[in-house]
């Protein structure tokens, strides 16, 4: 069920003119961001709310992980590859080609093409979060696995393989931190989409006095959804819905019921 159904948010069901989505501008023309745009007549900006940055291989060595004293690789988004192969290449090391790389979803592991050949190599592949990969890992209990991520991350994986006895290292390969939005401090939107509870923190951090006002809040996933309660704001559009697996489907949803109630 959508959000709007909470009396609290129901109140607050006024058009849409404008997004922010706090991502990248997405490369594909043909992004349903695009389409939705066009389709409603609405203002849609992008502006990464969180930066990545790499650890230096200085501060890489102060974890004391050797890479090569694992036989599989756990990646969980486009940023652990990055890093994953920056760091490898850095440190000179040349990794097995026996080496396993287990993927939390199909998109990562093309992603894995930039940097070696998949036909040649052992790829498996979960469907959309870090747990759907469980299966494939109770396959291969045998492995060594190492676990790049940021210095921010769930802790549902980890748990997973502590919780079964797997053996596994954990390594922070990058870092999340805020980005500085000085430049949006006079720019109002109708709604600010969010993907994550970091997402969250660089809103509070770069916005102190942020007040929410007639502002309606979109949140990915349930950890993101948590963190705008938490701080106390209110969440307008939760996704994904059962009828709207997608933050652009949830947005939809959401204009619809806009125009509706205008009509009311």
């Amino acid at each position: 069920m959508s959000e709007t159904a909470n009396p609290e948010t129901t109140s607050r069901l006024r058009k849409v003119g404008s997004i922010l989505v706090t991502q990248a501008k997405p490369v594909d023309e043909d992004s349903p961001y695009f389409v939705l745009a066009k389709k409603y007549k609405i203002k849609i900006d992008f502006r990464p709310f969180i930066e990545v940055q790499g650890v230096s291989v200085k501060d890489f060595r102060k974890q004391k992980v050797n890479i090569l004293d694992h036989s599989a690789v756990i990646f969980t988004s486009k940023n652990a590859v990055d890093n994953f192969f920056r760091i490898s290449t850095e440190l000179r090391l040349d990794i097995p080609i026996d080496m396993k790389y287990f993927c939390v979803t199909e998109t990562t592991a093309n992603y894995l093409q930039k940097y070696i050949q998949i036909r040649k190599r052992k790829v498996f592949v979960g469907q959309k979060t870090a747990l759907d990969l469980a299966d494939q890992i109770k396959k291969h209990k045998e492995e060594t696995y190492l676990f790049p991520c940021s210095d921010i991350r769930t802790g549902d994986l980890p748990e997973f393989l502590r919780k079964n006895n797997y053996k596994f290292t954990e390594a922070t390969f990058y870092n999340t931190v805020s980005s500085d939005l000085s430049d949006l401090k006079n720019i109002y939107y109708d709604v600010l989409a969010f993907f994550s509870p970091s997402g969250i923190e660089s809103l509070l951090h770069n916005f102190t006095d942020f007040q929410q006002n007639n502002t309606r809040i979109a949140a990915f996933g349930p950890t993101t959804s948590k963190a705008v309660r938490d701080a106390g704001l209110i969440l307008d559009i939760q996704a994904p819905l059962p009828n709207a697996p997608s933050m652009t489907g949830a947005l939809e949803e959401y204009i619809k019921s806009c125009l509706k109630a205008s009509k009311e």
